[in-house]
């Protein structure tokens, strides 16, 4: 049986890179289909979207537009729950303008598939520094936010703000997605870190990470803010919390 896979986009402002991202990904000889999930973008980029689910990607492409820029998080569990109940196998996160490469998704596919993680991780610091474009201050903060990170939870994953990932349909069904608290940078690392403390394989799988050509960056400090006073919060309520084992 062919087992189903699905991307999920999150887009606010996309025009200048949904469809060719759209086209990167469906090019691929995995099958992928794909979730877009628009915030209700003035640009139009919802629909560009309907446009090529009529002209070309009929059963493979899909939209749920919202009525408002209601945050990455959010975006995120709704496309999981999404995926949950459509029965996909393994449900991807990437960004919808090429700083993530769509290329790199098989190898965030194989991961799960034969090395038998449970989550896999596109990793920008796995294998030293391999970001491209981003101004050296923003590297450093990246860098050692993700340390930062690391010292605070305990998590061995380099790369814990990475948003290029890939689940397996059982590990999103063992959390409780209703209780995820956070929309920012702060959603990923609290991903990372209840898949981690569930005790689920997370395999980080090395990529290059290339800043956006086309668009704006949707990037600003109350998305750190988040994140570091998240990280804090994070650990204090993992000591009163029972977590689900994956395994059982």
């Amino acid at each position: 049986m062919d087992e189903k896979k699905l991307v999920i986009i999150p887009t606010y402002n996309e025009k200048e890179n949904i469809a060719d991202i759209i086209d990167a990904v469906m090019s691929l000889p995995q099958g992928f289909h794909v979730l877009i999930i628009d915030d209700n973008s003035p640009d139009g980029t919802a629909d560009i979207v309907k446009a090529l689910q009529k002209e070309k990607y009929p059963d493979r492409l899909h939209l749920i537009q919202r009525t408002g820029k209601l945050g990455l998080g959010t975006a995120y569990i709704t496309g999981f729950k999404w995926a949950l109940e459509q029965g996909y196998d393994y449900i991807f996160e990437m960004d919808a303008d090429f700083s993530h490469n769509p290329a790199d998704l098989p190898r965030l596919l194989e991961a799960c598939q034969k090395q038998n993680a449970d989550m896999s991780v596109g990793s920008r610091y796995v294998n030293g520094v391999n970001v491209i474009n981003w101004p050296i201050g923003r590297i450093i903060m990246s860098y050692y936010a993700s340390a930062y990170v690391r010292f605070v939870t305990g998590m061995k994953i380099m790369d814990t703000t990475a948003g290029f990932k890939c689940y397996r349909n059982y590990l999103l069904k063992k959390f409780n997605l209703d209780k995820i608290r956070f929309k920012g940078y702060a959603f990923q690392i609290e991903m990372k870190f209840t898949a981690w403390k569930m005790g689920a394989k997370i395999i980080e799988v090395p990529i290059v990470f290339t800043d956006r050509q086309k668009g704006h960056s949707k990037m600003n400090g109350g998305i750190f803010n988040e994140a570091f006073w998240g990280v804090l919060s994070l650990k204090l309520r993992s000591w009163f919390k029972k977590y689900p084992n994956l395994h059982n």
